[in-house]
């Protein structure tokens, strides 16, 4: 329990420093971005006088330490700034936005798991053989498949053809959660099917390399059915890998999400980054762009966690 305690005291103490890198990186790559908050305020009619009152009264010309800090100390109130006009706060739309991002992340991010686990135990199992060989195939024609590209041909066939589920547009699960489904639906299988295809690969590996250790052979011959062994010890001690890639590939998934939302008109963050780089608004395109850093790192901390749940020997180191 002490060593569980240590191992999490650990994960959580290196939270602060990553946010706060995450934070500093962010804002001097905006810091260089070709365009001028006066003039997207103002607009491009405004003179020069009230330009450069407008960069007085914002701070705008203090250093870049002293802005920083300033933006830490927003930050730390939920404060990211303003659009340029007309003005709304940015944190008010990224609230709005964000949720639907991690929902759109996590349904993709279930059903690769899900596929993934299925498809590699099953190629671990029958290695070499023909459903083997055919998982192989497919997973890798899934690694080649662009996700924008898929969710192309999933709008053309599906929601156009035979028109089994919207094209685009977002229900609200509160409204009807079956309309919620079929409007994620596409979007989500777009997300999935590649990581799924990567992570396919990762399970069957780690399970054939588990498979051929001595304790499983012993474990069967002493009479414990393979289906006990390979349930509850196997895959638990195989999953290690396929954890540490998925942890990986959450970023593919969040920032996947973003260009999905645009393809499929999703009012998420893809929507609001792109609104944002449309009309130099340093400030939404900051917002937006920190948020999903930080939930990138979050989620990654969580994934160092999962791994005390999957592998008790972890807990010792």
């Amino acid at each position: 329990m002490i060593a569980l305690l240590r191992l999490t005291g650990r994960r959580l103490v290196a939270l602060p420093v990553m946010v706060l890198g995450v934070t500093l990186l962010v804002f001097v790559v905006m810091r260089f971005a070709p365009t001028d908050a006066a003039t997207n305020a103002l607009g491009e009619s405004a003179t020069d006088a009230a330009k450069a009152l407008y960069r007085a009264q914002h701070g705008l010309n203090d250093p870049m330490l002293v802005q920083y800090w300033h933006f830490l100390t927003g930050l730390v109130h939920g404060d990211l700034g303003m659009t340029v006009p007309p003005s709304q706060k940015v944190s008010g739309l990224v609230a709005t936005a964000f949720p639907l991002t991690m929902q759109l992340t996590f349904m993709g991010l279930i059903l690769a798991v899900v596929l993934s686990l299925l498809l590699g135990v099953t190629a671990a199992l029958y290695r070499d053989r023909w459903p083997d060989q055919v998982i192989r195939v497919v997973s890798i024609a899934g690694v080649a498949t662009p996700s924008f590209w898929l969710a192309v041909l999933l709008i053309q066939q599906f929601a156009l053809r035979w028109q089994w589920f919207p094209s685009g547009g977002y229900v609200n699960p509160a409204d009807s959660f079956s309309g919620f489904l079929r409007s994620m639906a596409l979007p989500a299988i777009s997300l999935a099917v590649p990581v799924a295809a990567s992570l396919t690969r990762v399970v069957r590996t780690a399970m054939v390399e588990e498979l051929d250790r001595d304790y499983v052979r012993t474990a069967i011959g002493s009479g414990i059915p393979s289906v006990v062994v390979v349930g509850r010890n196997v895959l638990r001690n195989a999953l290690i890998t396929p954890i540490t890639v998925l942890g990986l590939r959450v970023g593919y998934l969040i920032g996947g999400a973003i260009i999905i939302e645009v393809i499929f008109d999703l009012p998420g963050m893809g929507k609001l980054i792109l609104n944002g780089v449309t009309s130099n608004d340093t400030a939404l395109v900051q917002g937006v762009t920190l948020t999903v850093a930080l939930a990138f790192v979050v989620v990654n901390i969580l994934v160092d966690l999962l791994y005390l749940v999957v592998n008790p020997r972890i807990r010792t180191v």
